[in-house]
């Protein structure tokens, strides 16, 4: 089954992972993941990084385990 892009109404196929977490209530050890196609992702990324969350795009088949800490 093809991974699908988590940009709302995109059907296109996830090749990018953004990995994210909020520090204000996950730790370093807590990772989400958004999938993303080509034409999303810096989308994706652009918007958690405005939030200040730790946001790090990886190949859609090699997402990460743990985030960097962030330091205010």
């Amino acid at each position: 089954m093809t991974e699908r892009c988590s940009r709302a109404g995109c059907t296109s196929e996830a090749l990018w992972a953004v990995n994210w977490r909020n520090p204000r209530i996950h730790g370093a050890d807590r990772v989400k993941v958004w999938l993303a196609c080509d034409e999303h992702v810096e989308f994706l990324r652009d918007y958690l990084a405005t939030r200040d969350f730790p946001v790090v795009v990886t190949d859609a088949a090699a997402p990460l385990e743990r985030l960097p800490e962030v330091t205010a």
